[in-house]
């Protein structure tokens, strides 16, 4: 291959442009982002850039030095719209194309939105503009604030909103948050500490609708601590959430964290199977020659893992089996993600089942939340263990989670 486009300047994106270089390609080498940053690091958006702890400078993912040595053109700030039947053209918005040979689809997902929720005051945080936009709002003073969904980017957002000061409740249409990933049991003990974040937690109800009045600055003069031009057509703002049980939460600032949509709208009419994410098999490639997936946009071996881990570990196996021209190499690597939260490590790997049983195995727990110090859960079936659970235990928690890898399939090691 001559050349080989990366569509998408993501985390999963830059791994797949690095492993390009290190497995001896020598070509031409393009990367598309229809954002006008370099790639940069999204899991501290909603923590330390949110706070202020963090600046742009240190979320980027490429220095000066390693962007010469990858010696890639980038093409951003401008959206791929197509990609022809066999993959070797890709249509960008700006009437370009480019001529490929090989392709990698690292186009991630995009935050989910509340029907009307247009309202000023009312955010998404999945992008650097987002958390721009958003750490801007919340600088202005002591704010009510509702958080709509209580997934992990919602507990890490209020973790953060409630660390400014604000007054912060997390609303869950759920009867508890997170229970998917860690079952009932463990969801309990991690939404306790929403409680002693001083976070309000309300679950069991959904959003009937967003309550807004007034004129208001947008989203865009919010961002730049402008104000409205009287000449532009003013915008309402929000003042509360209303509830499907009939109650009203008053809100300066309504975060929207319902999870995230794969960008694959693009690839309609390639010919590429679309089921939520780019469908692959266990080596990342799809039904296109030549042409891979990775990252949160990849649907490989029937799953797609919206995890920092994924997107870091998929693209070794895809470049490999780009250039090879077939699947070569599969990835099946043990489930793992982490979440930082009031304070504490949230960390887990495996696969959860409904047929188990958890076990503390070390520390404690004290009124139904983690005891100071934390603790090591294990979810067992059988006599074994399927999954492993702590907060703020780093070490046994990294050590059962290579003896879960051993014990699960001796290829899913080599990725921890």
């Amino acid at each position: 291959m001559r050349t080989v486009t990366v569509v998408g300047a993501s985390l999963s994106g830059v791994y797949a442009a690095r492993e390009l270089r290190a497995q001896g390609f020598d070509g031409r080498l393009v990367i598309v982002g229809d954002e006008p940053h370099r790639p940069y690091d999204r899991p501290p958006l909603s923590k330390d850039f949110l706070t202020g702890r963090a600046d742009e400078d240190q979320l980027a993912l490429t220095d000066d030095e390693e962007s010469a040595e990858l010696d890639a053109e980038w093409l951003l700030g401008v959206r791929a719209r197509g990609l022809d039947p066999r993959g070797r053209t890709i249509l960008l918005d700006n009437g370009r194309t480019v001529s490929t040979d090989g392709v990698v689809l690292a186009t991630g997902a995009s935050a989910r939105r509340l029907p009307g929720d247009h309202l000023a005051g009312v955010h998404t945080l999945r992008t650097l503009d987002d958390a721009r936009a958003l750490r801007a709002e919340l600088s202005r003073g002591s704010l009510h604030v509702v958080i709509i969904g209580g997934g992990f980017i919602g507990a890490e957002t209020a973790s953060s909103c409630a660390d400014l000061g604000h007054d912060v409740t997390v609303l869950e249409a759920a009867p508890l948050p997170l229970v998917p990933q860690l079952g009932p049991d463990m969801a309990a003990v991690c939404a306790a500490l929403h409680r002693r974040g001083g976070v309000d937690l309300v679950t069991g109800t959904g959003v009937a609708g967003l309550l807004g009045s007034g004129a208001a600055r947008s989203h865009e003069d919010v961002a730049a601590g402008q104000v409205v031009a009287e000449d532009r057509a003013p915008r309402r703002t929000v003042t509360g959430v209303r509830l499907t049980d009939g109650r009203t939460l008053p809100a300066d600032v309504v975060i929207v964290g319902i999870g995230a949509t794969p960008n694959t709208g693009w690839l309609a009419g390639s010919a590429l199977a679309l089921h939520d994410g780019v469908l692959c098999d266990d080596g990342c490639v799809t039904g296109l020659p030549q042409v891979v997936a990775v990252g949160d946009v990849a649907r490989a071996g029937g799953a797609r893992a919206e995890h920092w881990t994924s997107a870091t570990e998929q693209p070794r196996v895809a470049v490999r089996n780009l250039l090879a021209g077939r699947t070569v190499d599969t990835v099946r690597p043990l489930p793992y993600f982490w979440s930082d939260q009031y304070g504490a490590r949230i960390q887990f790997a495996g696969r959860r089942h409904e047929a188990e049983t958890v076990r503390i195995a070390e520390g404690a727990l004290e009124d139904g939340a983690p005891a100071e110090g934390g603790f090591l859960a294990l979810y067992e079936r059988d006599g074994r263990t399927t999954a492993v659970l702590s907060v703020d235990r780093p070490r046994p928690f990294m050590r059962a989670r290579r003896e879960l890898a051993r014990s699960a399939d001796p290829m899913e090691t080599a990725a921890l």
